[in-house]
């Protein structure tokens, strides 16, 4: 007789876009069968799951997390599942409680919030000595009393925001306090509540996101890329290029202070998204660490195309409780400590984020069309289309579209960007006016 098959691991994913299907391609190839905690704003026919989902579970994990976390009690109880991880920031502290109460692997909640929330974060970073902006925490109601020691310009942030919501630059004391105001005003209305925020020095140079994996506290990054060099008063996003040409002393430093950043935040096992700006062009400084495949997948893309790992398939491997199987072209790297390794490059990958160029009611959005026979494109992913409107900055709408493709070489992919920036614009109406 033909021995039973063992069953799939079975692992929870928490709010994940499914207009990112490589996320569920991975999980398919891992043999991982996946339960979907749909996004609220996105519905899932049952007769069209995306691939590797046997089940769909809507919980208003943000609304209500006490009876999502019920909910996965019971139902870990009547068919247990092996893991629950997520790619949306703002989970990952419900996700590290589930994970804790029904002895799953994951992130402890300490560790969680110390990467969701940047006053943890800094403190964490700079008691372990790495390179930190300068920094001040406001509580919800704190007042700048002047007496901080930074220099202006100064950056003003919410505690627990992500992506560009809020963030925003400010060149004088005479600024600062509207500032603030400002950025408080977007907490209340983006994340329906008031919250702390960071106040922080202002660095130049070229900002950088760095993608690693962890398993067991050895940690492998995988992709160091470009992502412009942005200068305010908002810090819209606009490109993201993989491998970052950087000379290979700033390489080691940077690989080195993200492999310090996990130890110190307590991410031994999983993904991680981690930003810097290299001040003066060398010196590389921590601005945050997500625990998570970044971009709701576009990490794992770039991952992909640069060195060939399947990141979304081994972070989900890991929080199945496996260990990862696709990091294996890689070099050892002798800095201070443990070894590192950096995964080697064999291809350069991109992600064109469309900016919104402005305010409104979209009208138009002209260009993503003609990209659908480029060879380069492999994915055109829209999230905003006409009728939506756009709030100005520093409140944060959405990015209208992301254009990841693939290149020979970075120089490729940089100037591949520079030709969308003709051919893509997007037309605005007032809002109110008819559509």
């Amino acid at each position: 007789m033909t021995a039973p098959r063992a069953p799939r691991p079975t692992v929870v994913l928490v709010y994940q876009r499914t207009s990112l299907r490589w996320v569920f391609d991975s999980a398919l190839r891992a043999g991982i069968d996946l339960v979907l905690v749909p996004r609220p704003d996105e519905s899932v026919a049952p007769d069209r799951l995306p691939p590797a989902v046997v089940d769909v579970l809507p919980l208003d994990v943000e609304g209500d997390p006490v009876k999502a976390l019920a909910i996965l009690r019971e139902r870990y109880g009547s068919t247990p599942f092996d893991g629950i991880t997520t790619l949306y920031d703002p989970a990952v502290p419900f996700v590290a409680d589930v994970a804790e109460a029904l002895g799953l692997p994951g992130l402890g909640s300490a560790d969680a919030r110390a990467v969701q929330d940047k006053r943890l974060m800094r403190q964490r970073l700079a008691e372990a000595g790495l390179n930190v902006p300068g920094f001040v925490v406001l509580d919800d109601q704190g007042v700048w009393d002047g007496d901080s020691g930074l220099t202006f310009p100064v950056v003003v942030k919410p505690a627990n925001g992500f992506s560009s919501l809020g963030v925003t630059k400010a060149d004088s004391a005479e600024q600062l306090g509207a500032v603030i105001e400002e950025v408080r005003q977007v907490c209340r209305t983006k994340l329906g509540r008031a919250t702390g925020l960071i106040v922080e020095e202002y660095l130049d140079g070229p900002e950088l996101a760095v993608e690693s994996l962890a398993h067991r506290g050895e940690v492998t990054v995988l992709s160091i890329g470009y992502k412009g060099e942005p200068t305010g008063p908002y810090f819209e996003e606009g490109v993201y290029r993989a491998p970052a040409p950087l000379p290979p002393d700033v390489q080691d430093a940077v690989v080195r202070e993200v492999v310090a950043a996990h130890s110190a935040l307590g991410v031994t096992d999983g993904p991680a998204h981690t930003e810097l700006r290299l001040r003066g062009g060398a010196r590389p400084y921590l601005l945050e660490l997500g625990a998570r495949v970044g971009g709701s997948g576009v990490s794992h893309y770039i991952a992909e195309h640069v060195t060939g790992a399947d990141l979304a398939g081994d972070a989900l491997r890991i929080a199945a409780g496996l260990a990862p199987t696709s990091v294996t072209d890689s070099l050892t790297r002798s800095g201070s400590g443990s070894p590192t390794r950096l995964a080697r490059a064999t291809g350069a990958a991109a992600n064109y984020i469309v900016p919104c160029g402005g305010s409104g009611r979209i009208t138009t959005i002209h260009g993503l069309d003609e990209l659908a026979d480029d060879p380069r494109v492999d994915h055109v992913v829209q999230m905003l289309h006409p009728g939506d409107v756009v709030r100005p900055y520093p409140d944060f709408t959405g990015y209208p579209a992301f254009i990841l493709s693939h290149h020979g070489s970075t120089e490729d992919a940089e100037e591949f960007h520079r030709s969308l920036e003709s051919l893509i614009r997007i037309d605005y109406a007032p809002t109110g006016a008819a559509q």
